[in-house]
Parts: structure tokens; C-alpha cells; sequence
């Protein structure tokens, strides 16, 4: 049983954008947070990195990919130390909410074994088996980073990972799942496409500083085009797998690279202006997190497609770097603890309830 009162939990995270596994410790009582701790970060060589990228939209077949998901995370956890709890997200392969469910690779309960510890895992399938879309799960935490940043007006958390995503977040509520105190979905494409042409043209990880989309020219004719996708006009909740807007890459397929990699930004950009029409009102302020936050043209364009200041996690305090890894320690509290961790106005679920399975050491 877990202990009365706050514990430091070890968040784990392994993002859609496929470059490594986040980690950091958070001292939580599963409502409020008191205390930001250690963080780590262990990268996936290109070897690990490509097959995982074959797998991506696979069911079955994984034994490869489940492997360098676990000994990643069995590395990176072991560099803690005072850890009560681990929240283990695992790797998304495949997310098909209302048809085949939702894939995360990875056995929290050999994590158990190797951590000597318990081990929350398998966040999302609880949501989805009850009509969920078992995504996005960090809202709760937002709830809880909007109240630890002391804000008094409504805030939006914009998570720029391989998808977006948005939390809408009104801190006078007293909970996340009292009636308009949140909402969120998956804005569209952000990171994943821009970062997939690159690597496969040029080799690189990323667009660095946004450099090559600095150079490029946008083709207003395909970005018209994508802003006018039946997904942005769907009500939220809503969610997305890696691999939608295929046709937005295939768009972009015969542009010269930086008109590519401009393009595709602007499409990340524009989708989350699209998803701002859906908040209940106007944020003080958007706070970036994720990798998206590092690219000025990204912000940039941000910024002028939002009616809101667009500044990065930073500029309040939080780690834009570890806020996933952070959500998941916290959501593992709540979890253990027998605490909703999902809400008609995250998942679309049809009540509040707790996902997540709870694995112990054996020994």
C-alpha cells in the first residue's frame, strides 16, 4: 500500500517524437504539487530510434520494439534514487480509439521487478475500453500546474511533441473535473512530420532553431488545403494517432526542403489557431511546453495565428523538457491512491474515471 500523504514518485515518458525516454521526480499527494525533483533524459540511438519507427501502427509483432522501450527506461530509472512509485507511460505505437483501441509497447510489471518498485502502467485503456479516447492524460496535471503557478485567469497548456496538444484550464475551479474547469484534445500535427522529412532528407533529428523553416517559403495553396480537414471542425474532445494528416506529408513531398519543413510548421501552427476557436474563452496566457518551444519560427507563428501571449513553460517557472514525464508521476499517484485520472471534457469519457494498472515487486 502506498503511504498517507505526499510521496515523490518517478514519472517516465516516451514521446510520439521518438527521441528518448524524459524522466523526473515530483513529490505529490495526487492533488497538489509541492516539490519538482531529479530529472534524467536517455536518448534512442538512430538504430533504436528506426525501429521503433518501423513499428509505429503495428498491433502485434513488437517483441524488438518492446525491448529497447523497457531496457531504456530499466537504464535511465536507475540513475533515481528515492523513489516511492514509478508512472510508466511506455511507447505508443498504435492509437485507434473507437476501433482498435489504443498500443502502448513496454511491460510495466518487469519494471516492477526491476525497480523493486511499484510500477503504475497502462494508463490509457481503461478510458478507451469505456468510450474514451484515452488521450491527452496530462490535463489533470495542468489543472495542478496552473494552480502551483499561482494563475488566476484562464491558461492554456500547449504540449508541441510529435502531436499537439491543448489544455484549456480555468484555476478558479477547485477540481479538473468540476464541470468547465478544463478541456483538451489534440490540436493536429506538430513535431513528428517536420522532424520525419528532415531526418529522412538530411539525416538530422530536428529542425534545429527552426533554421531550414526560417529559409523556406510556405505554399499557402497546401496549407489552405490542410486547414480545411474535417478534424478541426469536430468538437472536442478529440484525438489523433502519429500517423494522421498523411496526406499533409505527401503534400509537402515534392517541395524543396525548406519549403517543406516551412510548410509543415505553419501546418502545426495553424492547426492550433483552428483548435483556439473550440476554447470556452480567450487564455491570459499559452504556455508552450515540448520541443516546439526551442523553434522561434514555430513561436513566432504561434503567436500570430493566437490571440493570447504565447511564451514558453519556462516563462512560469515549470520544465518544458520534463512536464510529461512530470504528468505521469503525478497521474500514478492518482492512480494508486483510487483517483480519476479522465473527464467527459479531456477524453470523452462518459464520467470521471482512474486508468492505469498497478503492478508490485514480487520480492
Amino acid at each position: 500500500m502506498l503511504k498517507d500523504g505526499p510521496v515523490w514518485a518517478l514519472g517516465m515518458m516516451s514521446g510520439t517524437s521518438l527521441d528518448g525516454v524524459d524522466a523526473a521526480m515530483l513529490l505529490t499527494d495526487g492533488v497538489s504539487i509541492l516539490e519538482f525533483g531529479e530529472t534524467g533524459y536517455r536518448p534512442y540511438t538512430d538504430l533504436e530510434r528506426a525501429v521503433l519507427q518501423a513499428s509505429l501502427g503495428k498491433w502485434d509483432d513488437t517483441d524488438e520494439a518492446a525491448e529497447i522501450v523497457e531496457t531504456a527506461h530499466a537504464e535511465l530509472l536507475s540513475q533515481f534514487e528515492g523513489a516511492e512509485l514509478i508512472g510508466f507511460h511506455g511507447q505508443t505505437l498504435a492509437h485507434d480509439p473507437h476501433g482498435r483501441g489504443t498500443h502502448q509497447v513496454g511491460n510495466g510489471a518487469l519494471l516492477a521487478e526491476v525497480a523493486e518498485l511499484p510500477v503504475v502502467w497502462d494508463f490509457r485503456s481503461a478510458d478507451v475500453e469505456m468510450g474514451g479516447e484515452g488521450a491527452p492524460l496530462a490535463p489533470f496535471f495542468h489543472f495542478a500546474c496552473a494552480k502551483w503557478i499561482g494563475a488566476k485567469r484562464p491558461v492554456v497548456f500547449l504540449n508541441f511533441g510529435g502531436v499537439g496538444n491543448v489544455t484549456w484550464v480555468d484555476p478558479s475551479k477547485d477540481i479538473p473535473n468540476e464541470e468547465d474547469a478544463i478541456l483538451s484534445f489534440d490540436t493536429g500535427p506538430a513535431n513528428a512530420p517536420i522532424d520525419d522529412l528532415i531526418h529522412e532528407r538530411r539525416g538530422l533529428r530536428f529542425d534545429e532553431g527552426g533554421a531550414l523553416a526560417k529559409e523556406g517559403k510556405v505554399s499557402e495553396g497546401i496549407l489552405a488545403a490542410f486547414v480545411e480537414e474535417p478534424y478541426f471542425f469536430k468538437r472536442p474532445p478529440k484525438s489523433l494517432d502519429r500517423g494522421d494528416f498523411a496526406r499533409l506529408v505527401e503534400a509537402v513531398g515534392d517541395l524543396p526542403d525548406a519549403d517543406a519543413v516551412a510548410t509543415l510548421t505553419a501546418a502545426a501552427a495553424a492547426a492550433v489557431a483552428r483548435g483556439a476557436d473550440h476554447f470556452p474563452t480567450a487564455p491570459a496566457q499559452v504556455l508552450v511546453t515540448g520541443g516546439g518551444r526551442k523553434n522561434p519560427v514555430l513561436m513566432s507563428m504561434l503567436e500570430a495565428g493566437l490571440n493570447s501571449p504565447v511564451v514558453a513553460t519556462e516563462f512560469v517557472g515549470l520544465n518544458g523538457d520534463m512536464l510529461e514525464a512530470q504528468a505521469f508521476a503525478y497521474l500514478a499517484v492518482r492512480v494508486a491512491r483510487g483517483m480519476p485520472t479522465s473527464c467527459p471534457a479531456t477524453t470523452g469519457v462518459p464520467a470521471a474515471i482512474g486508468g492505469g494498472v498497478v503492478s508490485r515487486f514480487s520480492g
